[in-house]
């Protein structure tokens, strides 16, 4: 505290004044040193170890606090971290979860799923165009959670035409895999087209999800097509990117 003509002011620490003054990219490049170091220190540690805390961080590296909550904040959005009560701890690995074609809609072993909703309905214009169905025809949409570890890691809507799939009311068990009923019913997945692209959670999918409104997520919508050309199913699903992770499967010999 400086005292000036009777007047008291507060002078903020050395650390914290030389990276406000810093140029833009000093002030980030630190900010990278020490998530750098945070997640080396990280390797040491095992899933649901705690990571230590703020302050002590900011004394172990020399820097500031804010600097250490910004590469802290980066780790969580990577899902390295994750907050427990009042602290932090090391998240566990992410779910890696195969993409088409291979996959005909698979998930990683021991993801459980919750029904939201099974409802009928009419195609709008874009679940009529996956479909190959004419437009406003009757439709089935399932609405699902899919939890890994207790965490919700995704919330999928799955469409299938009324007409052929209505069957699936009476032996589908909805926490089940759609893939393999269909597929025991003698329907043949000959293959997939998935689109991923990058969204940001509404206040409802963020609620579902327990994650805070407008993070990004992974916005996966998935056509399975049969043998005989005909689509199958229209799947449009949302995945938490500090919880899962895709893997592409492909044949042939590398180069």
């Amino acid at each position: 505290m400086i005292h000036t003509n009777g007047v008291a002011t507060v002078s903020a620490p050395e650390d914290l004044r030389t990276e406000v003054r810093a140029p833009v990219g000093v002030a980030l490049s630190k900010v990278y040193r020490v998530r750098a170091e945070i997640d080396t220190m990280l390797d040491e540690l095992r899933p649901g170890d705690r990571v230590p805390a703020e302050r002590e961080l900011a004394g172990r590296f020399g820097v500031a606090r804010e600097t250490v909550r910004h590469a802290l904040r980066d780790l969580a959005v990577e899902g390295r971290i994750r907050r427990q009560g009042r602290g932090t701890v090391l998240a566990r690995p992410k779910v890696v979860r195969p993409l088409a074609p291979e996959s005909a809609g698979e998930e990683a072993a021991g993801v459980v799923r919750r029904l939201l909703s099974w409802e009928d309905g009419i195609a709008d214009a874009e679940v009529a165009r996956d479909l190959d169905l004419p437009p406003r025809t009757p439709i089935m949409t399932l609405e699902r959670l899919l939890f890994a570890d207790g965490d919700p890691i995704a919330l999928e809507r799955i469409d299938l035409s009324l007409d052929r799939f209505g069957w699936l009311r009476a032996a589908f068990d909805p926490l089940g895999s759609l893939a393999t009923t269909i597929g025991d019913s003698g329907v043949e997945y000959a293959g997939a087209t998935e689109r991923i692209e990058t969204v940001l959670a509404a206040p409802r999918e963020a609620g579902l999800l327990r994650c805070r409104p407008a993070v990004p997520l992974f916005r996966v919508v998935r056509r399975g097509i049969d043998t005989q050309g005909r689509p199958i199913e229209r799947v449009a699903a949302l995945y938490r990117g500090d919880r899962v992770a895709f893997e592409v499967r492909t044949g042939g010999r590398g180069r």
